[in-house]
């Protein structure tokens, strides 16, 4: 059965893992809203985590026919995919003199837990968008790959460098809500940097289709015509943002996304989707080490129309 992290928790009986996952749901909305099919299980000599799937990339179409003639034959397409599950998380040395220092909330092994789940959420989140498996071999391919070349991959004709007039306001929306809608339903989030978040702000103002509500942590999350809008910041490790703006063109990249294990959603191994192992101090041994691990884990794109990317001018080129 699909668990989400909010899930993974209520199955979780220790505490420090139980608290890692919030941590991971509340500095990731891409990782607390996505489902995870636990449905690869290494059992046995040989087994592989691999996830193989079909994804379905063409739709076809159907027609009325006349008598004494044939319809014109068309196929739906699909093709076979697979992504290698693989852990994701990071290791951390502490001394036990140090480990133990100041309160239990701001101690050592409290500060290096809390900037690993935070750099393991921000690659998470990089490969979500951005991963490449021919670049990374230990990774899986983002959305980005996924729909290059396919209907949902538009570039806006409209600049929106510029939004001053109401005309351009309007063209402007109406090629957001043409590229929303050519989607197989409705996203669960659109994903976009600092600059192309802006500007949907700015244009869902405008027109009404503006909102914010706290969600289930009390933060205050935005939405355009309730679909949330989400920024996923930096790469970890680096103040380089996960979406960029180029420069010389002043083009960003906007990502809508359909969440369910019929559209996105990610691969996981039965068990805890995350584990964590505190410095034991209770040995000999000066220098001790602590990890935190998501996974194994990937990420599957069924159908091509549930992720989408909007290529649009957000800024004025730089000469």
């Amino acid at each position: 059965m699909a668990i989400t992290l909010a899930d993974a928790a209520k199955n979780t009986t220790d505490a420090v893992d139980l608290t890692v996952i919030d941590e991971f749901r509340k500095s990731s909305a891409i990782l607390d809203a996505l489902t995870f099919d636990p449905a690869v299980s290494p059992a046995g000599g040989g087994a592989t985590l691999t996830y193989a799937y079909t994804r379905h990339i063409t739709e076809r179409g159907a027609a009325f026919r006349a008598y004494n003639s044939e319809y014109t034959k068309a196929d739906a397409k699909r093709e076979r995919y697979s992504v290698d599950l693989n852990p994701l998380g990071g290791a951390f040395e502490v001394d036990r003199v140090l480990g133990n220092l100041g309160p239990a909330a701001s101690n050592e092994v409290s500060y290096q837990i809390g900037q690993l789940i935070k750099a393991t959420r921000a690659k998470f989140a990089d490969s979500f968008v951005n991963g490449d498996e021919a670049v990374e071999a230990n990774g899986f391919d983002g959305i980005d790959k996924a729909v290059t070349g396919t209907v949902t991959e538009r570039t806006a004709v409209t600049s929106w460098a510029d939004l001053s007039t109401e005309d351009g306001r309007h063209d402007a929306l109406d090629e957001l809500d043409e590229w929303l809608d050519s989607l197989d339903g409705t996203p669960s989030m659109i994903l976009g940097s600092d600059k192309g978040i802006a500007r949907i702000r700015s244009l869902a103002r405008r027109a009404g289709y503006y909102d914010r509500s706290p969600n289930a942590f009390g933060q205050e999350v935005e939405a355009y015509r309730g679909i949330p809008l989400i920024n996923p910041r930096e790469k970890a490790g680096s103040a380089a943002p996960i979406i960029d703006t180029d420069g010389p063109t002043g083009v960003t990249s906007l990502y809508a996304v359909r969440f369910g294990l019929d559209g996105v959603h990610a691969v996981s191994t039965p068990g805890a989707l995350v584990k964590t192992w505190l410095p034991d101090f209770t040995t000999a041994g000066a220098v001790k080490t602590g990890e935190v691990e998501m996974g194994p884990v990937g990420v599957v794109v069924k159908h091509t129309r549930s992720a989408g990317a909007f290529r649009v001018v957000v800024q004025t080129p730089t000469p």
